[in-house]
């Protein structure tokens, strides 16, 4: 689902709904005064007149070049939609790709940024029955435009969230955590005392995969590149439920050997990066184990060994969660109960948001490139 500024489509599919209730009407001026809108200060009837801030893109290219932030009109509320004012939004990877134009679909243009963000319902149609003012609520689907301060959206297009856990674990709930916890449930029955091993460790994905595994007793081995501060890092995986952190470079060596002597050889292997890293990872997996691709960071294609697959009979897997959300778009029990799962382990404090940098919607550009820095520890999170 994709939400442009004046037609709803994807450039790889017709969309066979109507999405003109969540449209954004451009307005000819840059942002200004409106910018600031202070849902406290009026009432919901008011709001529904407003303007609102969001961060657009009119043309693929460098983030930083082409991302503005404009003043846009809201749309008047049908029946069957809602209000809501965008609460914090992060800036995902795959939401760079998107505005740089390589990611698998794109929306037509302009576009609003953003396909992860917690918002609040300020007001609702009459004929919208799940959803009620006061309700937290996350896309259902990639597409949204998050990136914005307040939105008419179709009832169909958010799914509520529970209120008692923390705004950034609810703002960054969506995509990794969802990510991280199909892997683990969808693709070899892991029981407690099993090993998985994965790279991109540190990463949004690769930091719920710890804490998932860690509170169903599963061993992980991350693997992480090595950096300036190496120990540091390793030491906060390890605090949040890492059983081994190591280097690429460690995992190519004799001595990572001694590192399977001490716990089961992995299942599961989880692949975000490709190349050197995914072979590696296809190494070290035990006979009949399986590989899951789900990023490539180094964009380098997966290259298999033929002993892997002739003596180990692996298995190779790609995942795709926005595909999983398309898959399931008709049974809601599905999503909700992984939703339900995953707060209850932020509830008890299994599952915590990555280390959030938050950044006030005007100060776009710094959060977008620091975004795409190297090394980056901190997800940024634009707060509205």
């Amino acid at each position: 689902m994709w939400f442009p500024l004046y037609t709803v489509c994807l450039r790889s599919q017709k969309s066979s709904r109507s999405f003109s209730s969540a449209l954004l009407r451009l307005s000819h001026h840059r942002a200004n005064v409106h910018f600031h809108v202070h849902f406290n200060h009026i009432s919901h009837s008011a709001l529904s007149a407003q303007k609102c801030a969001a961060l657009l893109y009119k043309t693929h290219g460098d983030p930083a070049q082409v991302v503005q932030l404009e003043d846009v009109d809201l749309s008047s509320i049908g029946a069957k939609d809602v209000l809501v004012k965008m609460m914090a939004a992060p800036i995902n990877p795959s939401d760079i790709n998107m505005i740089q134009g390589t990611y698998a679909i794109l929306p037509d243009l302009p576009a609003v940024g953003g396909n992860e963000g917690v918002a609040e319902v300020v007001e609702v149609g009459s004929q919208v029955k799940s959803l009620k003012t006061g309700d937290w609520v996350i896309p259902r689907d990639a597409g949204l435009g998050t990136w914005r301060t307040a939105a008419v959206l179709a009832e169909d297009d958010v799914i509520s969230l529970s209120k008692d856990i923390p705004l950034l674990s609810a703002a960054t709930l969506g995509v990794n955590p969802c990510t991280a916890f199909r892997m683990l449930s969808d693709f070899e029955d892991l029981k407690p005392g099993d090993t998985v091993i994965q790279n991109a460790a540190n990463s949004g994905v690769g930091q719920a995969v710890i804490q998932i595994a860690a509170a169903r007793g599963i061993n992980t081995v991350n693997i992480v590149r090595d950096r300036p501060g190496f120990t540091q890092l390793s030491d906060r995986l390890k605090a949040i439920g890492a059983s081994h952190v190591i280097k690429e470079e460690t995992l190519r060596r004799p001595e990572a050997k001694q590192l399977f002597k001490t716990c089961p050889k992995p299942k599961l292997a989880l692949n975000g990066v490709g190349g050197k890293s995914a072979t590696e990872l296809l190494r070290q997996l035990q006979v009949g184990g399986s590989m899951v691709t789900y990023g490539g960071m180094a964009k380098q294609p997966v290259t298999v060994p033929v002993s892997a697959l002739i003596f180990k009979d692996v298995k190779l897997r790609g995942f795709w969660v926005t595909q999983w959300k398309k898959d399931h778009s008709h049974d809601e029990s599905a999503f909700r109960t992984m939703l339900d799962e995953l707060c209850s382990l932020i509830r008890q404090g299994k599952l915590t948001a990555p280390v959030c940098t938050e950044v006030g919607i005007k100060d776009f550009h710094k959060a977008l490139d620091t975004a795409m820095q190297p090394f980056t520890s901190a997800k940024q999170v634009l707060v509205m």
